[in-house]
């Protein structure tokens, strides 16, 4: 028993087990758990053999026998799940073959079988009636456990096509979710509402489901479709091309920049036009948030392009009634604007019958947060007067990041030096926050100037105050110092008067 124990192969089997926990605690520390309970699980095999040995000193001997044939089983055992560890975790991962973990349990199981049969047979048991008879108890617990059989095989199915993959997004009937672990018998999914449901896999492998968001040689992304009805008399070529544009320009977050976001005129309802808006989902986590903000950006756009969402039509025929409550809602919206440019440095000379005249001629323009309210460069036609929200001036430049050099609030005006001074935009205004403002056209505040001469000087003043910023934008992003602007205000007051023709 001795020399059994000090046999020859055993001190190099410790070294073996020693060495390949190690190598795999370096490789995968975050496995370590398991690794080092396995080790243990070696290390009592060979410590009972120690315990057999004393037995057989003292006499045991049939005791003894039992011992060391038990405690070879387990050390030889957890030798093999050491060894399995190492191939199927570190060496293949490093040959670029990533096999599925119910590999790693079956091959192993393999060997672990293989070994029993050696050690029965070596003890002189007859495997071939065992054989016989574990052939009729085995079918006649495959027809009492088909189900659970089903899912088993299933599971190893799903593994070896590679058709569902942990981390997958998938769709089954009316379950969506995120594949968390494939077992041997169930498919756990976690749900975007904190949800984990467990699906057998006789059911994936039986049924249809989808996997959300894959496609070969592209990133993870999901199309998502925002549908809205639009009233005919708005051309559609006008309806598409404008949230085409507007929706490419706005930087959302989880929206795709490519495939870029676009509009399809998808149907006929009601007496409207039916629309799509798509776009790509890059967080499939994300996906009722960034609808959401996907719509609020859809609603500011098509407002300030003066397009109404459509309402099914119906034939009304208390239309007086309909007329009354029309007007109550434009004097109430009237009194709001009113009440708002009596907040404005710029229209504070004016009288309330002037205000109510500038009041009637203001158009809503809303703007959701990221939208950009002015682009540099473009052509001017509006003064902008925000009564909600903040936005950000931009000055950029080709080659450079664009560099922030102002903020306008709430009852500040801005597009007033191409609009009164016939200049092009001459920074990019993007809306910080959600945005509420209104916007006058050139001729209103044209028979505005000449009925009160004095607000070009007010203007005069205020363009004075962004000036220097901006000249200090241009001349950092030229690498040149910027010139003091001794004679803005004057200058610029004559050149308002005379583009307006006020003198």
């Amino acid at each position: 028993m001795l020399t059994r124990f000090w046999s020859s192969e055993l001190p190099y089997v410790i070294v073996i087990a020693l060495v390949l926990t190690g190598f795999l605690l370096r490789a995968r520390p975050g496995e370590r758990s398991s690794y080092l309970n396995t080790l243990w699980l070696f290390l009592f095999g060979v410590f009972g053999l120690m315990i057999a040995v004393g037995a057989a000193k003292f006499g045991f001997d049939t005791a003894a026998r039992v011992l060391d044939v038990f405690f070879r089983i387990v050390w030889t055992v957890a030798l093999i799940r050491i060894a399995g560890f190492a191939l199927f975790r570190v060496v293949l991962p490093k040959l670029g073959r990533q096999l599925p973990r119910i590999i790693e349990d079956l091959a192993i199981i393999v060997v672990y079988t293989g070994y029993g049969m050696t050690q029965l047979r070596v003890l002189g048991v007859d495997l071939t009636g065992i054989l016989a008879t574990s052939a009729i108890i085995t079918a006649v617990l495959a027809f009492a456990m088909q189900d659970t059989l089903g899912n088993v095989l299933g599971g190893l199915a799903i593994q070896l096509d590679n058709s569902v993959r942990v981390g997958d997004w998938i769709r089954v009937d009316d379950l969506t979710g995120r594949v968390i672990d494939i077992r041997w018998r169930s498919t756990s999914v976690e749900t975007r509402n904190w949800e984990t449901v467990v699906l057998p896999n006789s059911a994936l492998m039986k049924g249809k489901f989808v996997i959300l968001g894959r496609r070969d040689g592209a990133p993870l992304q999901w199309r998502r479709g925002i549908p809205f009805m639009v009233d005919p008399n708005v051309p559609p070529a006008r309806v598409i091309a404008m949230v085409d544009e507007e929706m490419r320009e706005i930087l959302i977050a989880n929206v795709a920049r490519a495939p870029a976001p676009s509009c399809i005129l998808l149907g006929f309802e009601h007496g409207n036009l039916l629309y799509r808006l798509r776009y790509f989902l890059t967080d499939l986590l994300e996906d009722e948030l960034t609808d959401s903000a996907v719509r609020v950006h859809l609603f500011a756009s098509l407002q300030r392009a003066g397009i109404r969402l459509a309402e099914e039509q119906r034939t009304v025929h208390a239309v007086a009634k309909d007329e009354a409550h029309a007007e109550s809602v434009r004097q109430r919206e009237l009194a709001r604007r009113v009440s708002m440019l009596k907040q404005v440095d710029l229209m504070a000379p004016l009288s309330d019958e002037e205000r109510n005249f500038v009041a009637e001629r203001l158009q809503y323009t809303p703007f959701a947060r990221g939208d950009i309210i002015t682009k540099q460069g473009s052509v001017a036609h509006w003064l902008y007067i925000i009564a909600f929200g903040e936005a950000e001036v931009r000055f950029e430049q080709p080659g450079h990041a664009p560099r922030v050099i102002g903020t306008v609030r709430a009852g500040q005006f801005f597009g007033e030096m191409g609009l009164l001074a016939g200049e092009s935009r001459n920074a990019t205004v993007i809306a910080r926050s959600d945005v509420e403002c209104y916007r006058l056209d050139r001729p209103s505040f044209q028979a505005l100037l000449l009925a009160r001469p004095e607000i070009a000087g007010e203007v005069s003043r205020v363009i004075a105050t962004r000036k220097p910023d901006l000249e200090s934008a241009r001349a950092e992003a030229a690498s040149a110092n910027a010139r003091p602007e001794t004679a803005v205000q004057p200058a610029l007051l004559d050149r308002i008067q005379k583009f307006f023709g006020l003198k």
